[in-house]
């Protein structure tokens, strides 16, 4: 017997839809403003006649973005994701195996060595921005992916949150894995790992992201244009002395679609990892 549905139920599911609707809208303005931005051309972008789409879509945008020779938009975006993924996968590894002593190996000094790890979050970036490029310029390392990767690899935060998630984790397969034979290593990479993979891709989703956009230690790090990463090379589109607004418009629209194309592959464990994580909360 099919159950019939209040007015009153109905009223409310569709008013749930157009909030939907209005927020989806609202959110996707703005890549309909880059995109359309980016393939028109100066005038249209600085007319003060608005127009939804420009007199005519300017393809050729593109093929003058990555043939600019003052702008290496191919090198910037090969560095960036590198560095990305260098620092993510690395990043995961460091944190993932320093959360999973603090949560599982008994230490004496397991709950200070947590603090300590917790009391760096609330030292401001700008207190150790000058003591890390002193270091990185004596290590011979400017201008080079060494000094944009290795400073980056140490996560406070992603720390806590594995030791968290490492918490909750179901001791019953670790007692299992032991009874095997193996060791803390050995379970962590061979049990652990397998079963957190929504909360790893969670985790490396918010770092990769977090390394892509960096600008500020690229900036000072990349003096050389063999070393610039894709934000970098966005903001030399707009200087005081150059204003190069389609090529920003586009420039901004190839950056952003790795991002896009990593969250597609992985929406179906992120939103799995949130969901365990409470990262949300």
């Amino acid at each position: 017997m099919a159950i019939q549905r209040r007015p009153l139920d109905k009223v409310g599911s569709g008013a749930r839809y157009v909030v939907l609707v209005v927020g989806a809208v609202l959110f996707l303005v703005p890549f309909y403003l880059l995109l359309r931005n980016g393939l028109s051309t100066e005038a249209d972008i600085t007319s003060p006649d608005w127009t939804l789409f420009p007199s005519s879509l300017q393809w050729g945008n593109i093929a003058e973005l990555f043939d600019s020779r003052s702008v290496p938009m191919a090198r910037s975006l090969a560095n960036s994701a590198v560095i990305a993924v260098t620092q993510t996968v690395l990043v995961l590894g460091v944190s993932g195996m320093a959360g999973y002593g603090l949560a599982r190996i008994p230490y004496r000094w397991s709950n200070v060595v947590l603090y300590a790890t917790v009391a760096t979050l609330l030292i401001p970036a700008a207190v150790t921005f000058v003591p890390s490029f002193v270091l990185v310029s004596t290590l011979g390392w400017v201008s080079s992916l060494r000094g944009l990767i290795v400073p980056g690899l140490f996560q406070a935060f992603a720390t806590f949150l594995f030791r968290q998630y490492f918490l909750g984790f179901p001791q019953e397969l670790e007692d299992a894995a032991r009874i095997d034979g193996l060791g803390y290593l050995g379970t962590f990479w061979r049990v652990v790992v397998p079963n957190s993979l929504g909360f790893v891709a969670a985790i490396g989703t918010i770092t990769f992201i977090g390394s892509w956009n960096a600008f500020l230690w690229p900036l000072v790090i990349g003096q050389d244009q063999s070393s610039w990463t894709v934000q970098i090379a966005l903001s030399t589109f707009l200087t005081q002395q150059t204003s190069n607004l389609h090529q920003l418009f586009i420039a901004a629209v190839v950056s952003i679609l790795p991002l896009l194309a990593m969250f597609l592959f992985l929406q179906r464990w992120i939103v799995q990892g949130v969901e365990r994580s409470g990262i949300n909360e």
